[in-house]
């Protein structure tokens, strides 16, 4: 397997738990603040420095160079490929942006050493291939929102019992995958367990209340990246399609697509802005478990584009809400706000990653949503009318947000609402991205392609290789003409 040139993976790990220690023995909540906004510039540098290293391997996977834990282990635990490569930069730069856009009002709510610990946790597990070492990360990683719920003094009765169940299933389920004997009748049960593991991790309805129970209870900012980066999609990616047989995929996309209508409904009608935010993130994410059963190129690439553009856009839209949140307090829908004259900088954001996250032409989610759709339509015409009634929905739910909050009256305040200069820093970082994105996406699109054609062929090796556009056989000659043509 080929290897990285620097151990780019390995300090993009370490250096968080560095500054998880730094950060936590601080007690200037400002100077935690400011050494965990360098931590997390430090971390984005490594992982966009191991996204530009893989890139010009020209390989589906590579492992780390100098992997300490390939000797003490003997195996390769930490390797990235064209699945998790841009994963980790889009994971490392939430957290960047989460801690800037951090108000210094809001320091000592926020627990920035625990944050540290999570992301470190997240990008061991977006670049970990080891099952059991995968399930001991994803545990992990419920460890800290749980420690917060607990020192804000809120019941997480609710949180860990679903944590509890997800950890319990993941470790039930993949210690049957080798004992049991998929043509007997106990051979369903490993499929079962770990694909019920993941849809409860994802929050699919009907076990969804956590997600809502933890936006509620938690700080905003834990919440938002305890849920952006969509570890149950990439427990679906890693644990259940490999070995799930095809029934476990197919109720999956049921669900997911009745999660997907279901919480674009239920954000139209909610008063509370966390909970709208949260059935709004809900029904993307679902959208992208509807994908992912399809295992055809074109569907699993959509399926992969919207993970990367949900995760962007839906991650500036959170951070959005959260810094209006920061000013006025907890925000309600109920009734107009007028806060446009205030915060135009953060109204046009909140307009801008909204829309991308719906798939609007010119933004970063638009060739992602329009593959999905392709795909769905192509196999089972009702997922694909389905999904584009999910996105109306969505569509209808932010703009009828966005009026309540930014337009209809005259909002009076006693002191300056106007965006932070590091929130303006934040706001032109997204907004490149999600243009830049849109404008110029075949870069992404081809990156997702190849991924999905390596996943799949991992998952049914004879029957992989054919072409998205007619369903013929595919040979590694055609595979850039039909890329290319699938694309225009």
């Amino acid at each position: 397997m080929p290897e990285l040139h620097l151990p780019w993976i390995e300090l993009a790990i370490v250096i968080p738990l560095i500054g998880a220690l730094v950060t936590g023995l601080t007690r200037n909540p400002n100077a935690a603040r400011a050494r965990c906004l360098v931590v997390c510039v430090l971390t984005l540098a490594c992982a966009i420095g191991e996204w530009l290293d893989f890139q010009s391997l020209h390989t589906f996977e590579a492992h780390d160079h100098w992997d300490v834990i390939e000797l003490v282990f003997h195996r390769d635990v930490f390797v990235i490929d064209e699945l998790s490569a841009p994963l980790l930069p889009l994971a490392a730069l939430l957290y960047l942006m989460t801690v800037m856009s951090t108000l210094r009002t809001k320091v000592n709510r926020f627990s920035f050493g625990w944050a540290l610990v999570s992301q470190a946790l997240l990008l061991a597990t977006l670049s970990c291939r080891d099952p059991w070492v995968l399930i001991t990360l994803l545990s992990l990683a419920t460890i800290p929102p749980w420690i917060e719920l607990r020192a804000r003094g809120r019941c997480a009765r609710v949180y860990v019992v679903h944590m509890g169940l997800f950890v319990l299933m993941l470790v039930a389920g993949w210690s049957l995958v080798d004992t049991t004997n998929r043509d007997q009748p106990l051979g369903l049960l490993p499929g079962a367990l770990l694909t019920a593991a993941a849809l409860l991790r994802s929050g699919i309805v009907p076990v969804h209340c956590w997600m809502t129970d933890l936006f509620e209870k938690a700080t905003f900012g834990t919440a938002l990246l305890f849920v952006a980066p969509m570890a149950g999609a990439y427990t679906i990616m890693r644990l259940v399609l490999p070995v799930a047989p095809d029934w476990a995929l197919q109720s999956i996309a049921v669900v997911s697509l009745i999660t997907a209508v279901y919480a674009a409904g239920m954000a139209l009608v909610q008063t509370e802005a966390r909970r709208f935010f949260c059935y709004l993130f809900l029904s993307h994410s679902s959208l992208v478990l509807v994908g992912m059963e399809l295992v055809t190129p074109i569907g699993l690439t959509g399926a992969l584009c919207v993970w990367l553009s949900v995760g962007l856009s839906l991650g500036g839209f959170g951070l959005t809400l959260r810094s209006i949140e920061a000013r006025t307090g907890t925000l309600t829908l109920s009734e107009y706000h007028g806060l446009y004259q205030h915060t135009p900088t953060l109204a046009s954001l909140f307009l801008l990653t909204g829309l991308s996250s719906i798939g609007f032409p010119g933004t970063v989610g638009f060739i992602g949503t329009e593959l999905l759709i392709e795909g769905a339509v192509g196999i089972y015409p009702l997922i694909g009318t389905a999904v584009v009634v999910a996105a109306a929905l969505n569509g209808i739910a932010i703009m009828h947000a966005y009026f309540r909050i930014f337009t209809g009256t005259r909002h009076v305040a006693s002191i300056s609402l106007r965006a932070r200069p590091s929130e303006r820093v934040a706001v032109l970082i997204l907004a490149v991205l999600i243009l830049g994105g849109g404008l110029w996406p075949q870069p992404g699109v081809a990156s997702r392609y190849h991924a999905a054609i390596e996943l799949i062929r991992h998952r049914h090796p004879p029957a992989a290789n054919f072409s998205p556009a007619t369903n013929t056989p595919l040979t590694d000659d055609s595979d850039s003409v039909v890329l290319s043509e699938s694309h225009e």
